[in-house]
């Protein structure tokens, strides 16, 4: 009788838990984030034309493999491989940051930040 009443006290626990606990958006596994641009810009020495495009992680266990795909999500543009960065104050939206490049060239991608996280990614300068 004690070990019956123990598993469905388990069990009570376990479907409690289960149904409280928030259920994690794809977008904050993968990072998923839409880029607009109104002009052309690099990521690692490739240019991409101004439009719209999904900033992504790829789905595995490595946090630094970053895809670029068309904003239809049919077309991947680019797979690129970033750096850990770190900043000390999180933001309630993406940030990007860019290299400082010469004149007439496009912007250069330097920094990809998530809405309210303090680490993030960071691209090569590649010219």
């Amino acid at each position: 009788m004690t070990k019956t009443v123990t598993r469905l006290a388990a069990l009570g626990v376990v479907l409690f838990t289960a149904a409280f606990t928030p259920f994690a958006k794809a977008s904050e596994w993968d990072k998923r984030t839409i880029v607009t641009t109104h002009e052309a810009i690099q990521i690692q020495g490739k240019v991409l034309a101004p439009g719209q495009y999904i900033v992504t992680l790829l789905g595995s266990t490595d946090r630094h493999i970053v895809q670029i795909y068309d904003v239809a999500n049919a077309k991947l543009e680019m797979t690129v491989l970033a750096n850990s960065t770190y900043r000390l104050e999180p933001t309630g939206d993406t940030r990007l940051t860019f290299w400082e490049v010469p004149p007439g060239q496009a912007p250069a991608l330097r920094t990809w930040f998530y809405p309210g996280d303090n680490s993030g990614l960071e691209f090569s300068a590649l010219r």
